[in-house]
Order: structure tokens, then C-alpha cells, then sequence
């Protein structure tokens, strides 16, 4: 069987995959199958064991790794499980010497279900912060002692000691279309909901030089939107010897890659944002109309309690601008519903919040309690009400998006074809072509005419055919 990398959470985990493949590529390991994990919700984490459980099921001679996030946390869960063979943390991954099944300390699957070695301790590494250790001991009360077959299975370094800013570069396509570049990872702050700090360690930004070299390959390889992605975009440079913000790193990229058609950013903070965005905005039409917020809440007082940096004003004010310059520009955002102590009005908030900043594409999380957090301490919600304002949210988001897609009728737009007569407009719309599709090739961008929408996509000929 060949390698396999099941990918589990967001873009970057996504990009990170084919890292991995490329890490996999350079070993004689055969049979693997490898998780790249998420830890953002519970839930996440809980389908993961499930895939797991059923990959040992489907493939017993398998070997299987179990890395990405919720590995870099909490280590010792997935190596107690019986079919894992290998723990990896998040710097690990990407390293093809990680994947290295010959040493014995590794040992026998079959030897640890059965018991037979003895219980020793597993420990992380000292340098972990004492408040960071706080935060995660009552998370792993109950993961403290490991055989020593389990504990041996584990390659999991302390993330908070990794101060590298140059990850493994590699060219990960969406449909052979758009390019997604990591240009940093990790995140300082800690939001009381959030355990993603601790899989994916403090801020680190990847040097200014590697991102144009980058860039400038995916360009010579024909592709005509590029992403920049990470944990904390907003937060990019901080940390560089000469620090760099992100909107002077933006209009440096777009002035040294003249060809580039498209730069779009992944989710940005709207705290975090300078003029100097708003200068890029006005004046760089290649830079995109759309930006995925880290919104989080409506409600000022639950965003105090999930130590979020802006205001619901803040969120309006930066949208209501933004739109001011580029009257086309959508929003995304995400939102959480039903995070501890919310009542009914502090929830209408968020619902206000998706009308009157004009967000058509919300990515909505149910809250998810993650012990080892501050949220997990506080009064929760009961999880059928949760699971009502989810499907609120949504509803308001889509009934947001059926309102946009019907004003952009009789316009017409740019659009980069990704496949199959499909493709994105400047501010993130779906477009379906209804003329001469079948002979568009892909990472072409042409004008269409908007006659109608169907579902979440607008429709209309190619102008001019």
C-alpha cells in the first residue's frame, strides 16, 4: 500500500500535508498512514480516534503516525491508543528522519497490547512556562503515566522552545489554482477558548526573502493566486531581526512580484491591522476584496471573557471602511455560539453583528469545552442551545450571501477558472460558466456576465464569445 497523510482542520494543516508527503518521499517507509491532526474542538479530536480506530481495522499490517495538533498537546493520549505506532509533533512532521521505524526502542505493537511492560512516566519538556504548564495540567491529570512502549513511541518536541522562522516551504494548490504560502505560525496570545498556542507553539514569521522567492516560483509555475496563510497572519514580522509589519511586507511582495495577478490573505485580526492596510486596499488592485475576520463574538462582554483585543465597533468600523474603499469587498468571518455564560440577548449580538457588517461567509463553530482552558471553568451553555444558535448563525450567514449574490445580477466580473467551467471572482464569489465551459482550461481569468444565481453560485457567459 502506498503512503497515505489524512488530514484533519484548517488550510494550514492542509498545506502542512504536503509537507509531509514530501518528507515521506525521502524515506524507504512503505505502509504508512499518516494523521495530521486537529485539536481546535473536542469534536475534532474525537474523529479523529474514530479514523484511526478504523484505518488499524481496514489495514492491520499498517504502520500508524499520529501528528499535527492535538499529537503536539497531548502526546500521551494518542500513544496509549493500541493502534497508533508513532506520536510526531508539529516540528517533527515535516522531517523525513521522524518517520524512521528501525530503532528498537519503537518495539512491537502487539507486545504493548498485551501488556506486558511496565509503567514508567512521561514528562514534557521543562522548558514549558509555569503559567503554560498551569494552563494545560488539568487537560492531562489523567494522561500521566504511559508504558514504557507507549512513552517510546513519542517524538514530540517542546513547541514553546522552537524559535525557527523558516518552515519547510511547500507549494500546496487548491484545485491546481490557488497557491497557499505558510508565511508564519504560531500565536502569542491566549484566548481563553483556545488550545491551539500550545500545538502550535509562539509566533515565528518566515523571513521576507524566502516569501518572495516563493512566491515567484508558484508564479513561473503558471498559477495566478497566491494565499498567504498561517496562526496569526495579522501578527506576521513581529519577531524578524528588522520587524516587518504585514501591510509593509504586502506592498514589498506586490512591488518585487509585478507578475502576480492575485495576492488574497487567509483569516487576518482586525486589532492588528494598520493603515498601511487600508493604503494597500485603495491603491493595489491585485490585493483581493475579500478577508476572512476573526470575529469570534458580537457580544463585547463575552469577547472580554474570551480575551479577544477588539470591540464589536471596532469589527463595524474596520468593515464599514474597508467597504468605503472597496465597495465590492466581502467579509468572512468566524463566530462561536454558545460560549460560556452567553444569554440569549449577548447572542443576538453576533446575529446583528453578520447584518450590519455585511458578513455573507461565516464560518460558525459550536462551542466546544476543552479542559486546561479558562472557558472550561466558566458557567456553560446547555448544548441543545448551543446547537440551536449554531443553526441560527448559519442561517443569517446564508440568507446574507443570497442577498449579496442577488445585487451582483447584470454585473460583470473577473473570474479565475479553477475547474470544470468553475471558478472565483476578486471577492470570493462562485462562479458557474454557462457558455463554452468545457474548453476553459483552469488558472485562466476572464470577464463573465452575471445573468442569475443558482444555490451559492452566481451565473452567466463568458463576455464576449
Amino acid at each position: 500500500m502506498d503512503n497515505q497523510v489524512i488530514t484533519f482542520g484548517c488550510r494550514l494543516n492542509a498545506y502542512e500535508s504536503e509537507a509531509i508527503k514530501e518528507a515521506l518521499k525521502k524515506t524507504d517507509q512503505k505502509n504508512l498512514i499518516v494523521f495530521n491532526s486537529c485539536a481546535v474542538t473536542s469534536e475534532a479530536e474525537r474523529e479523529l480516534r474514530q479514523a484511526v480506530r478504523k484505518a488499524r481495522r481496514n489495514n492491520p499490517e499498517a504502520k500508524i503516525v499520529v501528528t499535527g495538533c492535538a499529537a503536539q498537546i497531548d502526546p500521551e493520549k494518542y500513544a496509549a491508543m493500541a493502534e497508533v505506532d508513532l506520536v510526531l509533533g508539529n516540528v517533527e512532521k515535516i522531517v523525513a528522519e521522524s518517520y524512521d521505524f528501525s530503532r528498537q526502542a519503537i518495539g512491537d505493537r502487539r507486545q504493548a497490547e498485551k501488556g506486558s511492560l511496565s509503567p514508567t512516566a512521561y514528562r514534557r519538556p521543562p522548558s514549558v512556562s509555569h503559567a503554560d504548564h498551569l494552563f494545560l495540567s488539568a487537560k492531562n491529570s489523567s494522561q500521566n503515566f504511559l508504558t514504557d512502549h507507549d512513552a517510546a513511541k513519542i517524538k514530540v518536541n517542546d513547541i514553546m522552545s522552537i524559535t525557527d522562522t523558516a518552515p519547510q516551504l511547500v507549494s500546496y494548490f487548491e484545485n491546481k489554482t490557488r497557491a497557499f504560502l505558510e508565511i508564519q505560525n504560531g500565536c502569542n496570545h491566549r484566548c481563553t477558548f483556545c488550545i491551539i498556542p500550545f500545538g502550535r507553539g509562539n509566533s515565528r514569521s518566515v523571513a521576507f526573502g524566502e516569501i518572495v522567492s516563493q512566491v515567484k516560483k508558484m508564479v513561473a509555475a503558471g498559477h495566478k493566486e497566491v494565499v498567504l496563510t498561517g496562526v496569526d497572519i495579522s501578527g506576521y514580522g513581529e519577531d524578524l531581526p528588522a520587524p516587518l509589519k504585514l501591510s509593509q511586507m504586502i506592498k514589498r511582495l506586490l512591488a518585487l512580484v509585478p507578475e502576480l495577478p492575485r495576492l488574497r490573505l487567509s483569516s487576518v485580526d482586525v486589532a492588528e491591522l494598520d493603515e498601511g492596510f487600508f493604503e494597500i486596499l485603495a491603491g493595489e488592485p491585485r490585493f483581493m476584496p475579500y478577508l476572512h475576520l476573526s470575529v469570534q463574538s458580537g457580544d463585547d462582554m463575552i469577547l472580554k471573557r474570551m480575551k479577544r483585543r477588539h470591540n464589536q465597533k471596532q469589527v463595524l468600523d474596520f468593515c464599514a471602511k474597508a467597504r468605503q474603499i472597496r465597495p465590492e469587498i466581502t467579509f468572512g468571518a468566524d463566530i462561536i455560539a454558545g460560549f460560556p455564560t452567553e444569554t440569549d440577548e449577548m447572542f443576538l449580538n453576533s446575529v446583528k453583528l453578520i447584518e450590519e457588517a455585511g458578513i455573507i461567509f461565516t464560518h460558525i463553530f459550536p462551542y466546544s469545552k476543552r479542559e486546561g482552558t479558562p472557558a472550561a471553568k466558566m458557567p456553560q451553555v446547555n448544548g441543545k442551545i448551543i446547537k440551536a444558535r449554531a443553526k441560527i448563525l448559519r442561517e443569517k450567514g446564508a440568507a446574507e450571501l443570497q442577498k449579496f449574490l442577488q445585487k451582483q445580477v447584470g454585473k460583470t466580473l473577473k473570474v479565475l477558472i479553477e475547474k470544470d467551467g468553475i471558478g472565483k471572482t476578486e471577492n470570493f464569489l462562485d462562479v458557474k460558466i454557462l457558455s463554452d465551459s468545457e474548453n476553459l482550461k483552469s488558472d485562466v481569468i476572464i470577464e463573465v456576465v452575471v445573468l442569475g444565481t443558482e444555490n451559492n453560485f452566481l451565473t452567466g457567459p463568458r463576455q464576449n464569445i
